[in-house]
């Protein structure tokens, strides 16, 4: 049940591909809690996605922007505020996309050309972003940015490629850019390391489905959902957590700190 904790309250959300889209829970939970969202996506989206469908639902505007060209961002924030009639109180950044894994290419044979442009568009446009909304001066005091990564930048899975390092420099630049939004403007910003997650962008990533039941019976709560991780998302917007920032917050069910699971081991027993 919504209790419109986000009453007042103006975002813009990134991301929102179809209905398995991690983004598009968000979306639907912020408006659900009594925020004003802009959605936006990646020019191809208005071909493949449907983002246009998300929109017309929950009554929001969507301005198509390639996260890679800072005039797109500029024009991104400025249509923002002007639809939402003013500063901005939360953002998210659910962006992120390999060349290198689409094509399956070896971790050991990586593309450099498809390499640095896995890199401009799932972290170096986080970046960007932020420098276009502190420049704008697009943001409230006490407003809040969240982006989503992955535990593959902390440790190695080895079909994760590239988009370890690529997270690993995005939640870089949550805590760096972050210390200077706080200072700034009491911006706070952090990261959601979320639990593996039946996404269009996840499916893509070699054996999903296998790590997907791993990492369930790995994490003694199991693994969280898209509908948790949008509501975990709510919170950050929030003003009951105005004082986290420049955190990675692993959302994935206990995974990250538990070293073996129980029925694990008893699979091992049972095969030994």
């Amino acid at each position: 049940m919504a209790n419109q904790i986000l009453s007042g309250k103006k975002g813009i959300i990134f991301g929102a591909l179809n209905e398995q889209s991690i983004a598009w829970k968000v979306a639907e939970a912020c408006v659900a809690e009594g925020a004003s969202i802009v959605l936006t996506n990646a020019p191809v989206a208005a071909r493949v996605g449907q983002t246009e469908e998300l929109a017309k639902k929950l009554n929001a505007p969507l301005i198509y922007a390639d996260v890679t060209k800072m005039e797109d961002l500029e024009n991104l924030v400025t249509g923002a505020t002007e639809a939402l009639g003013g500063q901005l109180d939360f953002v998210l950044h659910s962006v992120g996309m390999s060349l290198n894994v689409r094509k399956k290419i070896p971790y050991t044979e990586l593309n450099y050309d498809f390499m640095h442009t896995t890199l401009d568009i799932s972290a170096m446009s986080f970046h960007r972003l932020m420098q276009v909304l502190w420049n704008k001066d697009a943001m409230k005091e006490w407003g809040s940015i969240v982006a989503l990564t992955y535990i593959a930048a902390q440790r190695t899975f080895p079909d994760y490629s590239e988009m370890a390092e690529a997270k690993a420099l995005l939640e870089s630049f949550a805590r760096s850019f972050g210390y200077h939004y706080g200072k700034h403007k009491k911006v706070r910003v952090n990261t959601i390391s979320q639990s593996p997650t039946m996404t269009t962008a996840g499916s893509g990533v070699g054996g999903f489905d296998a790590f997907f039941n791993y990492a369930d019976v790995m994490s003694p709560l199991g693994n969280a959902s898209a509908q948790s991780c949008a509501d975990y998302c709510v919170s950050l917007f929030s003003d009951y957590t105005k004082m986290v920032t420049m955190q990675n917050l692993f959302h994935d069910g206990g995974f990250s700190y538990t070293g073996i699971a129980s029925d694990l081991m008893e699979n091992f027993k049972n095969n030994g």
